[in-house]
């Protein structure tokens, strides 16, 4: 039979909680952080003639996808690139006029930076999106996005829990900027989306 373990309720709570606010803390630090680095992407992928692959590793990885589905869903056509299935032939989707974003916080991990170096010499713009200016990728690309994080961020500066939310955010800022810029009305976002409960919608936004 299994047994229930007694825990100091006040102690979990306060970890919890503090766990939570070192990740706001992280979130709330990319608003400040947004400069020309953010505008020359919004610029690049406007004029972009192809799409938008988006890359990265473990937690990156997750957040590659995440950002990927979302630049679509917000009228900027986009697909997550998994670096080792790339690295085994898939690139072969991207072609000149396509942008790669590579996401890596320590911009040192080789299947990322040989993905991205492959890519640019096909002529595809690679921007970076780093907590590491000096590291190879961020030197690499054609443009590097450094998002510094406070302390706390992330457990040990090892485990990556706020960072990730951190590039989240700044993803999603990416996607919303598109959408006002290229005038992707809400109509064209429900047509997209006709399952699930945005799917049973039957006016967009606002429009009530």
């Amino acid at each position: 039979m299994d047994t229930v373990t007694r825990i100091d309720v006040e102690r979990v709570l306060a970890h919890a909680r503090e766990r939570i606010a070192g990740e706001a803390a992280g979130v709330d630090a990319v608003a400040a952080q947004l400069d020309e680095s953010f505008v020359r992407v919004v610029e690049r992928v406007l004029g972009l003639s192809g799409k938008v692959f988006v890359t990265g590793s473990g937690t990156s990885g997750i957040m590659a996808r995440r950002m990927a589905h979302l630049l679509t869903v917000a009228g900027t056509p986009a697909l997550y690139m998994p670096a080792m299935d790339a690295l085994h032939g898939a690139m072969g989707a991207a072609t000149p006029g396509d942008m790669l974003i590579a996401i890596s916080r320590g911009g040192a991990s080789t299947e990322i930076n040989d993905l991205a170096a492959r890519l640019q010499s096909k002529g595809i713009v690679i921007v970076a999106l780093t907590s590491a200016p000096e590291s190879a990728l961020a030197r690499m690309a054609d443009i590097s996005v450094v998002l510094h994080n406070p302390p706390n961020v992330d457990p040990g500066d090892v485990i990556a829990m706020g960072s990730t939310l951190a590039v989240g955010a700044w993803g999603d800022a990416l996607a919303w900027v598109l959408m006002l810029q290229r005038g992707h009305a809400w109509e064209q976002v429900l047509f997209n989306h006709p399952a699930g409960a945005v799917g049973l919608l039957t006016e967009a936004p606002g429009t009530a």
